[in-house]
């Protein structure tokens, strides 16, 4: 490939992503590619899931949002049966958020059908390629992770 300016490569990588991101969503079947679950939604499910029960301030703190947003967000998922609230033994004003077997099950179906998905594609690509692209995501999430919000 021959050299291009950053400024290129931000117009090359813009002109792609839409694309990339749509052909990705059209070759998936779950909840959330059919806009049954919304990304945010998946989000706390995915943060549940992994962390347990939790506070709703500590998941509004995971999703920058605030905690009356996050409110509507975990609502919804409470009355689509994934979430249950629950209150603090000690202090009842203490709302808790806890996965159901049935929002467990989602976030694991729709995480098999990635993963799945994630194969089909890569299997194309050379394994020499494959960890190039590893490694570039590492180094893309890691600045992401130290500048934090601020990164502009």
């Amino acid at each position: 490939m021959s050299q291009i300016s950053l400024s290129e490569f931000a117009d090359k990588l813009n002109d792609m992503m839409p694309v990339i991101m749509k052909e990705f969503a059209r070759r998936q079947t779950n909840e959330l590619y059919k806009g049954k679950i919304t990304l945010p939604q998946f989000l706390v499910l995915e943060f549940l899931e992994t962390g347990g029960e939790s506070k709703m301030k500590d998941i509004a703190q995971f999703m920058h949002v605030s905690t009356a947003a996050m409110t509507g967000i975990v609502d919804r998922l409470v009355r689509e049966g994934y979430v249950v609230r629950t209150f603090d033994a000690v202090d009842r004003r203490i709302i808790k958020a806890k996965l159901t077997s049935r929002g467990s099950s989602i976030v694991k179906k729709i995480n098999e059908q990635r993963r799945n998905m994630t194969i089909r594609i890569f299997e194309k690509i050379s394994e020499a390629d494959r960890n190039e692209y590893l490694k570039i995501l590492r180094q893309i999430r890691d600045i992401l992770l130290k500048e934090g919000p601020g990164l502009k």
